[in-house]
């Protein structure tokens, strides 16, 4: 019966993400939005439910770890794993709102939740702190994407079109909370008997069972085309997880959320380094290519690597945290500074040809 439920939650999941973006891109287009703002709002709150329900289910049984451990395990794997598996389809486009705007409120968010979890308790204060960083950073968005709502002349669309649409939108997300309900049991299940703890679970199994629908709605509205979409959603969903859903469990929760130690040295500072790694991988021709999808994948796939050393109590971990320090980071960020570099180069001769022909 569990792998049962496992399967069907996965099925459940790639449908409810399919029947979303399909909804999501059409009613955009209705409504004259831009399927980025779609992405950085309805589709990444959607896709965020089930971070939400774990959350606070978690929270309210206690069970801490696994709350801090989805959340923070989720950004990393929105990052590392989901804009590395879409960008494996093509490459994937960011718009320069995406750049100038969410990604800081990304990375100041990130550092925000480091900051706060510094004192290894996570309290209703600290909760109230994140929320009004969602409200400032939602208030600054949405003014402009209103105005060109009604100055879009497919702003009058057939109501039951829009009607439709909703449907579909409302579909999907049912199909993907009961597909991620599943598949987190059943996965909570399968965890629990290699005995491993409920930190690795949160941040592996549970986190990685949460973002399938990010997985999921990414690639496929790769495979659509609407690849706007894929790189919105996966910021607007980090955004969401930290400012909303862990601003929100921490509000509601009964008791304050304890930080584990390792959690403050190396998780929280992993999902920094992950929100800071997009900053020279968006400026490069603005986009995230095959290449660098393979490197955000090499990067989850050796901290995922380190969870199940430390869980395992392996004698080889030592020798696999100095290659990984001294090695693999070190080359990333010489490869991509030199990237970095390069793309400013052709920048430099464009601008000179372009300023030469007028």
């Amino acid at each position: 019966m569990v792998i049962a439920l496992f399967v069907a939650g996965i099925v459940l999941l790639v449908l409810g993400a399919d029947l979303l973006v399909r909804g999501a891109a059409s009613f955009a287009a209705s409504l004259g939005v831009s399927p980025l703002i779609i992405g950085l709002t309805v589709v990444a709150i959607g896709t965020s439910s089930p971070e939400i329900a774990v959350s606070l289910q978690a929270a309210f049984n206690g069970q801490g770890a696994i709350t801090l451990g989805n959340i923070v395990g989720s950004n990393i794997a929105n990052i590392m794993l989901i804009l590395g598996v879409a960008a494996m389809f093509g490459p994937l486009p960011v718009d320069r709102q995406i750049f100038r705007r969410d990604l800081p409120v990304m990375i100041g968010a990130s550092l925000l939740t480091l900051l706060l979890a510094l004192d290894r308790v996570l309290s209703r204060t600290d909760g109230a702190v994140l929320l009004i960083g969602l409200i400032a950073y939602l208030w600054v968005m949405w003014p402009r994407d209103v105005h060109a709502v009604h100055q879009n002349p497919l702003h009058h669309h057939h109501w039951r079109v829009r009607v439709l649409h909703v449907a579909m939108m409302v579909g999907g997300l049912t199909l993907l909370v009961l597909g991620a309900h599943w598949l987190v049991d059943s996965a909570v299940t399968f965890a629990t008997w290699f005995g491993v703890s409920e930190l690795i679970i949160g941040l592996t199994i549970v986190a990685v069972g949460t973002s399938l629908p990010e997985i999921a709605t990414s690639v496929i509205a790769g495979f659509r085309g609407e690849r706007d979409i894929a790189v919105g959603n996966v910021i607007g969903s980090n955004v969401l997880n930290l400012l909303f859903v862990l601003a929100l469990t921490m509000l509601l929760s009964p008791q304050p959320i304890a930080v584990p130690a390792e959690t403050v040295w190396l998780d929280l500072p992993v999902m920094v380094g992950a929100a800071l790694i997009c900053v020279p991988i968006f400026i490069t021709r603005r986009m995230v290519s095959q290449r660098e999808g393979s490197l955000l994948l090499v990067y989850y796939l050796s901290y995922t690597l380190y969870l199940i050393l430390s869980a395992s109590g392996s004698e080889k971990l030592p020798v696999y945290s100095t290659v990984v320090g001294l090695l693999l980071i070190p080359l990333t960020a010489v490869l991509l500074v030199v990237r970095a570099l390069r793309w400013l180069g052709e920048e430099r001769r464009q601008r000179t040809v372009a300023h030469t022909v007028e």
